[in-house]
């Protein structure tokens, strides 16, 4: 069996395994395998809390819905939604980015970065501008100008904002994030989890990480508790915030700077490999004859998640 890298790295008895989806706990064909659905209802059936923390809006939770135990809660959007899976993907909480903000946001790109196009993700939907790669586009939604989409008179207009997508044809992923950061880095939150120059924007302050640490607040859980995995530069601050946290073999060298720890890729199931070796030592711990094994399946196992644009 193909073990972690730094297991050293392991707390002895953690509370919480925060996990993001694509590039991490998902395959990349956007499946779960069998060995990670029986790695995360192990660890649920030992008391470890398990929360998806992801970029994606809820509405592209459905398939992961059932890997969820207990509390049933999900992140999504980068920490502007706290969803029940249980519900089907309902919003219980919502961390808005400010209409009038996200104008400024979409000014200052247009200026420092012309060629940009905009997405706008509500609780209810996504809006396009019309140059805005297709992607999986939304037969419902609006494609008009970010302005549009953001006025006071658009029909979803009551409906609060949890991300503004920003893409751009030419620049590199990295330079396009530093200039965004540079330019507009006071009004709004900057990320990033697409291979190509997608940028992901949220009110300030919100985060995976700061939105996590509130739930955990909730629980009494404290950041040493909580072992968290991530591959791109929206789960440095996840990553940072943990008292445990692993960067996968795929992961991005900010995301493997930022962590305490490396493990396998999310082809090789890096964060089944991982919640195994905690199961395993909690049981030495406890000195209980029962020794967790590991899964054996290690094909493609579960269902398939379609794809998306940014933080899928």
């Amino acid at each position: 069996m193909t073990s972690a890298i730094d297991s050293r790295a392991l707390p002895a008895v953690p509370r919480l395994i925060a996990t993001d989806l694509d590039g991490t706990l998902l395959r990349d064909d956007k499946s779960v395998s069998e060995r990670t659905i029986a790695a995360l209802a192990a660890a649920e059936e030992a008391g470890i809390e398990v929360f998806f923390v992801t970029g994606r809006p809820a509405r592209w939770m459905d398939v992961v819905s059932d890997h969820v135990h207990g509390h049933g809660l999900a992140i999504c959007a980068n920490g502007a939604a706290v969803v029940d899976l249980h519900a089907g993907g309902k919003v219980l909480e919502v961390r808005a980015l400010e209409r009038d903000t996200a104008l400024e946001v979409v000014r200052a790109l247009r200026d420092a970065a012309p060629g940009t196009s905009f997405a706008v993700e509500l609780t209810t939907g996504i809006h396009y501008e019309p140059d805005y790669p297709p992607f999986h586009r939304d037969p419902v939604a609006t494609i008009a100008t970010a302005e549009k989409l953001l006025h006071t008179e658009h029909p979803d207009a009551d409906a609060p904002v949890i991300k503004l997508l920003a893409h751009h044809p030419e620049l590199t992923p990295d330079g396009f994030l530093t200039l965004a950061r540079t330019v507009a880095g006071e009004l709004a939150s900057f990320t990033r989890s697409s291979p190509t120059a997608l940028l992901e924007v949220s009110g300030p302050g919100v985060s995976k990480a700061s939105t996590l640490a509130l739930c955990c607040a909730e629980r009494g859980i404290s950041s040493d508790e909580v072992v968290a995995f991530g591959d791109m530069p929206n789960d440095v601050e996840m990553l940072t915030w943990a008292g445990t946290s692993y960067a996968m073999g795929n992961a991005h060298p900010d995301v493997i700077a930022a962590a305490s720890g490396r493990t396998v890729a999310n082809n090789e199931d890096g964060v089944a490999i991982v919640i195994e070796q905690i199961l395993a030592r909690r049981a030495e711990a406890d000195g209980s004859t029962k020794r967790w094994s590991g899964g054996t399946e290690l094909g493609n196992g579960g269902t398939r998640l379609q794809d998306g644009s940014a933080g899928l």
